[in-house]
């Protein structure tokens, strides 16, 4: 039957039409399909859902950002290089998610069980991974080994994700500089200040200039202290509580009660009322120091009243009680800290530190109640505080200043158990003790375990121990040391003159002239013109003045015949070289006198060849190291020289036949 045109279009557009096709039900019907069996389990879900996308963004507003962002940028400038040498952006927190957290989170846990060296190595090992942590992984570390005074392992970790190109924020550059301050390196903290200033693409933080200008109180350098503040000042930072706290204790270090009370009312004027109590503390030391201690409890009464307007933190209420203490007010000490431990309750309220305690042991050894203040000490675990290295040297200094070595040595092995490790301070406040204890045997166990954990004493600690060996006529056990430590200090002339010394006097001269000779072998330089006179004139009296010239030409000697003999094998392997080369190249081959000497020619060249080859080969098994398959195939070695010589031999023949 024919169709109209319109009745035509009609069914086509019919046709056309895409059928929606139904789909058939399942043979059976899942009763919980995505579904959870408890709302709690749902409710679970939902906040990880968005947890993830606080972290993560949905890919698809990721999608719809880049054609947006990415064609303006091809507008302006589509030619444009990006500077190799422009400073790295840090990553952002958003980072630090999937298996970079969980590695995050790895290196936590060796954090919180105080294995340092192995977060470190965890951390250096997964740079070059494909789960590379973020600097935030790495700040963790840092602050771990800056707490602990690892500055050795904090410069050595920060250079290598340096090297490695990973991106430090400001808090890497806060920790770097509080290390530099801590090892009394200001020069270099400031040097490093400059160069986040200068080059890095983010502005220092208020902690910065608190960390810098606490440093350089803590050095001596108020006047510079006082010159960063008006530069943070300046660049418009706020004026900080805490900075002005530092600079007024640093006034009160130098018994400067002005400036104690300008910096106070400067601070008044930029913000009104001061309702931070980190000042109250520096405020009345201001006041005792021009005997004015009724305004001092005045202003104690006022920031530690009930409703006071003044916040008092652990840190205010630490710099109250160190001014009380050193004021002649330790019972108002005790009442307050006792006041403080009332009201800590972590994590809602936090009124007591380590600090706390360090204050309250200083005040108790000051009255001299040191078992007081060994109980104060122990009970610091209560309110979950622990304590470090320095808060134990603290307290082992102050007992072993007063004649109380058995205590202190209690504490020393306390620190094993509370995972604190002593450093070389602690080992020479034990180790000087011994020896004005007469305990010279405990004094060099303590200076010989420093050794064995890997701690580096300095020459002068290493010559307080050879002094006290030696007063005790312990003379072998002193050599013993000098043996011990010449290869790991840098000794001077004044110590190997002691050493000699000593032996020369209980008539061991033939030690002496070993000594001479371990030095001319490892460094003649070390053995100097006065060296040499004094020794001359101590055998001088013996009537062997020639023993140490005679030794000296035996040394030069030696060292002659040394050079000779290297130089007579090099000779030799050459003309063995040029030998098995000849025998390989016969005249014959040539047909003529000239061609005999150019076979001579190629010869010497090939033996050259040769020699560089194996120098370069000598070379490389230092550098790589000593593998098996550079030096299990000498023959196969001799085997590809040989085949390269005979196939040069055999184009050299071609050549001249032709």
């Amino acid at each position: 039957m024919a169709l109209s045109k319109a009745s035509f279009f009609t069914h086509l557009k019919i046709l056309t039409k895409p059928h929606l096709h139904h789909p058939s039900p399942p043979p059976f019907l899942s009763l919980r399909r995505l579904s959870f069996a408890t709302p709690e389990e749902a409710a679970a879900e939902r906040r990880r859902r968005k947890r993830r996308l606080r972290i993560e963004p949905p890919l698809s507003s990721l999608r719809h950002q880049q054609p947006q962002q990415a064609q303006p940028q091809s507008r302006q400038n589509p030619n444009q290089n990006v500077n190799p040498n422009a400073p790295k952006i840090p990553e952002p927190v958003s980072a630090l998610s999937g298996n970079r957290l969980n590695l995050h989170n790895r290196i936590l846990g060796l954090i919180r069980v105080n294995d340092l060296d192995e977060a470190a190595l965890l951390t250096r090992h997964s740079i070059y991974s494909n789960c590379r942590p973020t600097i935030f992984t790495v700040n963790c570390v840092l602050a771990a080994q800056l707490r602990q005074s690892r500055y050795s392992d904090l410069l050595s970790l920060h250079r290598f994700i340096t090297q490695a190109g990973v991106a430090a924020n400001v808090v890497t550059h806060n920790l770097l500089i509080n290390a530099y301050l801590d090892c009394r390196k200001t020069d270099t903290a400031l040097e490093h200040y400059k160069q986040l200033i200068n080059d890095a693409p983010f502005n220092p933080s208020p902690t910065t200039y608190r960390i810098l200008i606490k440093g350089l109180v803590d050095n001596g350098k108020v006047e510079r202290a006082m010159e960063l503040k008006e530069e943070m000042l300046g660049k418009g930072f706020e004026a900080d509580p805490v900075v002005y706290s530092y600079l007024m204790l640093g006034h009160v270090k130098d018994s400067n009660a002005d400036g104690v009370f300008e910096l106070y009312e400067e601070l008044k004027e930029k913000l009104g009322d001061v309702d931070d109590g980190v000042v109250v503390g520096s405020l009345m030391k201001g006041y005792f120091m021009r005997g004015m201690a009724k305004e001092a409890m005045e202003c104690y009464a006022e920031a530690v009243a009930e409703g006071s307007k003044i916040r008092m933190s652990a840190v205010s209420f630490n710099s109250v009680l160190d001014a009380l203490s050193k004021n002649g007010k330790f019972d108002e000490a005790m009442s307050l800290f006792d006041r403080m431990l009332a009201e800590h309750n972590p994590p809602r309220r936090l009124s007591v530190n380590l600090g706390s305690y360090n204050v309250m042991v200083d005040g108790f050894c000051g009255e001299g109640r040191f078992k007081d203040a060994i109980e104060v000490f122990r009970k610091m675990g209560e309110t979950r505080c622990r304590p470090d290295t320095l808060s134990y040297n603290n307290l082992i200094e102050q007992l072993c200043n007063n004649g109380m070595l058995a205590d202190a040595e209690e504490l020393y092995g306390e620190m094993a158990n509370k995972g604190v490790n002593p450093d070389e301070f602690t080992y020479v406040l034990l180790m000087d003790t011994c020896f004005k204890e007469n305990r010279t045997e405990d004094a060099a166990g303590y200076f010989r375990k420093m050794v064995e954990t890997g701690l580096r004493p300095n020459l002068a600690v290493y010559n307080r121990l050879v002094d006290g060996l030696v007063k005790v006529g312990k003379i072998d056990e002193a050599k013993s040391f000098y043996d011990l430590m010449v290869k790991k200090l840098k000794m001077d002339e004044a110590s190997y003159k002691f050493m000699m010394n000593t032996l020369f006097e209980v008539g061991k001269h033939d030690e002496v002239l070993k000594m001479i000779g371990d030095m001319l072998d490892d460094d003649p330089s070390e053995f100097t013109t006065d060296l040499l006179e004094f020794v001359k004139e101590e055998l001088r009296k013996e009537g062997r003045e020639e023993d140490v010239v005679k030794l000296m030409e035996d040394k030069e000697r030696e060292k002659a015949e040394a050079r000779a003999k290297e130089a007579a094998a090099a000779e030799a392997a050459k003309a063995s070289a040029k030998a098995a080369v000849s025998s390989l190249l016969p005249s014959k081959l040539f047909g003529s006198k000239g061609a005999e000497n150019e076979s001579d020619v190629v010869s010497e060249k090939t033996v050259e060849a040769i020699s560089v080859n194996g120098e370069l080969k000598d070379v490389e098994k230092e550098s790589i190291g000593d593998s098996p398959a550079e030096f299990g195939s000498e023959e196969a070695t001799k085997d590809n020289y040989s085949a390269d010589i005979d196939v040069k031999g055999d184009d050299r023949a071609e050549q001249v036949t032709v």
